[in-house]
């Protein structure tokens, strides 16, 4: 399809409030994929397009976790590795069904996303000591069971890689927030291999949605050290 303007700025605006939302908690794709669908993006574009744009976007989150120390560094290597690939398989899998079925599965997927993602956030997250028994399977598992979502669907898995963390590494609601993110770009760059391998990507949309998304990551974060100074 043609990628007009109108299409362009309608997507910089949403993809700029999803990286707002996805600084807070996360949940970004639940806001972008149902609006590059209902803008007639093909089921496999909407995955690769909204992946690269998602990934590039939530890389400036991850720099300010990792510089508050919020990442569990000796985790994070495998975690990346182990999503990368779960996400691989996934997409790869997408490709084998075609654009029609692949939207019907993304629509009734989406409302199923919404709810684990709400019930993820009654959740309460409270710190223990990192475990030392089975600590790389664990590590595996959570990489190569949500980065196979990721690759397949995607919208809440960031919620769902902080869960996994939470519940597997006993890690509380910081640490296992930046050592989700890492994760989950990890998963959706590659995800973004596979559908730019087969050419299901649009540069010239998800390149200025990148942009919207950084920007709505970095104003969250400006308003954030507002508040902070107000409140000294």
């Amino acid at each position: 399809m043609d990628i007009t303007l109108t299409v362009i700025l309608v997507c910089f605006v949403v993809f700029f409030i999803a990286g707002f939302v996805d600084a807070i908690a996360g949940g970004g794709g639940l806001i972008t994929m149902p609006v590059l669908l209902l803008l007639g993006i093909p089921a496999h574009y909407t995955l690769g397009t909204g992946k690269l744009a998602s990934s590039l976007g939530s890389i400036t989150a991850l720099i300010t976790f990792w510089k508050r120390g919020a990442v569990i560094k000796e985790v994070v290597l495998l975690g990346v590795i182990s999503s990368y690939f779960g996400a691989v398989i996934a997409s790869a899998t997408t490709l084998l069904i075609s654009n029609e079925k692949m939207t019907i599965i993304m629509i009734f997927l989406l409302p199923v996303a919404i709810l684990l993602s709400l019930f993820c956030g009654t959740l309460k997250l409270t710190e223990e000591d990192l475990p030392k028994k089975g600590l790389w399977w664990r590590v595996s598992a959570i990489g190569l069971s949500v980065g196979f979502y990721e690759g397949f669907f995607g919208p809440g898995a960031g919620s769902f890689f902080l869960i996994g963390i939470h519940l597997l590494l006993k890690a509380g609601l910081v640490k296992a927030s930046g050592t989700a993110k890492a994760f989950n770009i990890a998963a959706n760059l590659g995800a973004v291999t596979t559908f730019a391998s087969a050419g299901t990507l649009y540069y010239s949309l998800a390149l200025p949605c990148a942009v919207a998304s950084i920007l709505g990551t970095v104003s969250y974060t400006h308003l954030r050290a507002h508040e902070t100074v107000l409140d000294l």
